[in-house]
C-alpha cells in the first residue's frame, strides 16, 4: 500500500520560507521521480516542481529562483524548500511520484492528504 504524507506546511507572510515534506511508504522514490502539485481554490491542480531518480529537477516558471525540490534517499523523503513566498502560493501542496514520458510529468495518481500553505499579511 503506498501512502504518502505531506506536512510542514502553515501561515507565513509575504516574503517567508516554508520546507514541506513528503515522507513515503509503500514506494521508493529511489526507484520514481518524484512531484510536487499545488492546487488553490476554484484553481486547477498545478505541477510545481519535479525530481527525476537520477537527481535533476524542473520546476514551473512562476515558482524559479524561488523553490527547490530535494530528496534524501535514506529517508525515503522528498523536499519542498520554499522561499520568497507571495500570496499567490497560497495553496494546498501535494507530492506523489511518476514518470517522464515524451518530455512531461505524468503521475501515478498515489496523493496524500496534502498540506496548507497560507502566505498572507
Amino acid at each position: 500500500q503506498v501512502q504518502l504524507v505531506e506536512s510542514g506546511g502553515g501561515s507565513v507572510q509575504p516574503g517567508g520560507s516554508l520546507r514541506l515534506s513528503c515522507a513515503a511508504s509503500g514506494i521508493k522514490f529511489n526507484d520514481y521521480d518524484a512531484a510536487w502539485y499545488r492546487q488553490a481554490p476554484g484553481k486547477q491542480r498545478e505541477l510545481v516542481a519535479t525530481i527525476t531518480s537520477a537527481g535533476r529537477t524542473n520546476y514551473t516558471n512562476s515558482v524559479k529562483g524561488r523553490f527547490i525540490i530535494s530528496s534524501d534517499k535514506a529517508k525515503n523523503t522528498v523536499y519542498l524548500q520554499m522561499n520568497s513566498l507571495r500570496p499567490e502560493d497560497t495553496a494546498v501542496y501535494f507530492c506523489n511520484p511518476g514518470y517522464y514520458s515524451a518530455g512531461q510529468y505524468v503521475s501515478y495518481n498515489y496523493w496524500g492528504q496534502g498540506t496548507q500553505v497560507t502566505v498572507s499579511s
